[in-house]
């Protein structure tokens, strides 16, 4: 048995007009509020006094910021009960919540800029839900119940098959079958009290894209919908403060709208308040599979020691393990490129530049690399071997922007050929590089949190950005292999977790570079590099505490005080 508690509080941010996070649309902005945002939170405790903190957010993103500032907070209150390494902090990728929450300044450039106010509050309920879980700690039973969707349940689609059929590691699915083509099981954790359900943690991957970028209100969308149609079921069945947390497992490729013959024309018949109904819809599934896993007597009990491992590793520069790598001995990942298929969005969930457009700036982005490699003996030596790396590590995808060093299509930010006034994204960006406020700051985190906590036989493998369906399965059963060691038995994982960089695809999918892939932001051997390093961690974590030898001292490299000073609190455009 564990001590353990739960907590929720709710994000109390004011919407202002700031353009919310997901979809990355100017028009995107929040005005109002169609459901409360909240901060869940569990405390877990074993009989050696080892702990664990998950705490899952109604955002869509988490961000360095965030982490940084709820370490801080927790640090104040909690003194040294707390451990750093064994806070997990996500979210439900709601992209119905309020942007500006970053120091690195790509995924704030539509807001505009930094919104100090959204990270305090943010941080506030996220300090104040871990600390009522810690505060309520008592004797509690945990279990695990595992159960999938029937294929008939409307609750997740495959949105990029073609991506994914070309894993040899999976069974084919055709047009018709692609809610097949994804983990349609789902994790449960469960806290227990004298035998009554009292708290659960689910882990399923699906987009929480129900609520398109039309709408102009907060909104937890899915899984939000999710955890209040429980907690209220676990109310109504006696128990008093319930939580129920409904965070994501590989999401990146899946879509909670259907894909296949029509797909284009059904979404579009979902608007307006519909979209709210249908975002209930898909939550109240997933709440209702929960609740009838935890209901069915099938739990497994789990027993056994708290544990957790934490490090920060810098992705510009990783050289994969060829067993990860198709046997390739020169894999490396490169400085963050993003591709023309992200900007070009999803068909579905989210449309970005039209077709048309995509597709001439294809060609524009195979004459500035073409350019580049015939001009290479021209280059410095450091140009040279940039340029070399960069193509190497991102293979097929047609760059649009070269993110590390902030140029797209060969051009420096504040010089982009296409005029202001066309789009006002691009018209942000090019007046913050004008003014100064992004020369020497990150456009998106380079240097990234990898965790891995235990619960007895149970580890949860904690991954920033959006893992696909295959390359999950692929790194969990990699950990698996590892802790077989330690009597780990069932290996799950959770993604978005602790900062957001984008997305990770297998080498496979990438080379189709569709959204996911352009979206990879280190290359082809990103996955690899993942795999390389988790399996570093893991390897660790067969060793005592006192022996462990992974890297505790690497960390982000702050925004420029100054820099980050001229993109706060830009003003809401009207």
């Amino acid at each position: 048995m564990y001590q353990a508690g739960w907590g929720r509080k709710e994000i109390t941010i004011v919407p202002k007009g700031y353009a919310m996070q997901g979809y990355g649309m100017w028009h995107h902005r929040a005005n109002g509020v169609q459901s409360t945002l909240h901060a869940r939170a569990l405390f877990l405790q074993d009989s050696k006094g080892s702990s664990l903190i998950f705490c899952c957010l109604d955002l869509g993103y988490v961000t360095h910021a965030m982490r940084s500032g709820v370490c801080a907070s927790l640090r104040e209150h909690m003194g040294d009960a707390f451990n750093e390494s064994s806070l997990v902090l996500t979210c439900t990728h709601t992209h119905s919540g309020p942007g500006g929450c970053t120091h690195d300044a790509m995924y704030n450039i539509v807001t505009p800029g930094f919104v100090p106010e959204h990270v305090e509050k943010i941080v506030a309920a996220s300090t104040e839900a871990i600390l009522q879980a810690w505060r309520s700690v008592a004797p509690t039973d945990l279990g695990l119940a595992q159960g999938a969707f029937d294929d008939e349940t409307p609750v997740a689609w495959n949105r990029s098959v073609q991506a994914y059929n070309l894993n040899p590691d999976v069974t084919a699915r055709g047009e018709t079958e692609t809610h097949l083509a994804l983990d349609r099981g789902m994790k449960l954790l469960s806290l227990r009290r004298k035998g009554e359900l009292q708290s659960l943690l689910s882990l399923f991957g699906v987009h929480a894209t129900c609520v398109g970028n039309s709408l102009l209100k907060h909104d937890g969308d899915n899984k939000g919908y999710a955890a209040l149609h429980t907690e209220k079921r676990l109310k109504d069945a006696g128990a008093e403060g319930a939580v129920a947390i409904f965070a994501q497992a590989t999401a990146a490729d899946v879509s909670p709208h259907y894909h296949g013959p029509g797909d284009i024309a059904r979404r579009k018949k979902i608007k307006g308040d519909a979209e709210y109904a249908y975002a209930e819809r898909n939550g109240r599934y997933q709440s209702e599979r929960a609740l009838s896993l935890l209901t069915a007597g099938n739990e497994e009990s789990i027993q056994g020691d708290i544990d957790s491992i934490f490090t920060y590793v810098d992705f510009t520069n990783i050289k994969a393990d060829p067993l990860f790598a198709n046997g390739n001995t020169e894999a490396w990942t490169s400085e963050p490129c993003h591709g023309v298929a992200f900007f070009a969005g999803t068909p579905v969930d989210g449309p970005g530049m039209p077709k048309p457009l995509a597709m001439i700036t294809k060609v524009i982005a195979r004459v500035v690399k073409s350019r580049h490699l015939k001009r290479l003996d021209t280059m410095s030596p450091e140009d040279q071997a940039y340029y070399r790396r960069i193509y190497a590590a991102q293979g097929t995808k047609d760059i649009l922007m070269e993110t590390g060093r902030k140029r797209v299509l060969g051009q420096s930010l504040d010089k982009i050929m296409l005029p202001d006034f066309a789009d006002p994204t691009v018209g942000e960006m090019k007046r913050q590089a004008r003014r100064g406020a992004i020369r020497q700051s990150a456009m998106v985190p380079t240097v990234l949190p990898l965790q891995i906590v235990t619960i007895g036989q149970v580890a949860i493998v904690c991954c920033p950005g959006e893992f696909t369906t295959t390359s999950g399965q692929r790194l969990r059963q990699m950990v698996a292999e590892r802790l077989k060691g330690r009597g780990i038995q069932h290996v799950l994982i959770c993604t978005y977790c602790n900062d957001y960089m984008g997305y990770v695809t297998t080498n496979e999918e990438y080379q189709l570079q569709a959204y996911e892939g352009g979206h990879t932001i280190f290359g082809q051997w990103t996955l690899a590099a993942f795999q390389t390093r988790f399996a570093s961690l893991a390897d660790e974590l067969l060793k005592p505490a006192a022996g462990r030898q992974h890297d505790r001292t690497t960390q982000p490299t702050p925004a420029p005080a100054d820099e980050l000073a001229l993109r706060t609190n830009l003003p809401v455009p009207r």
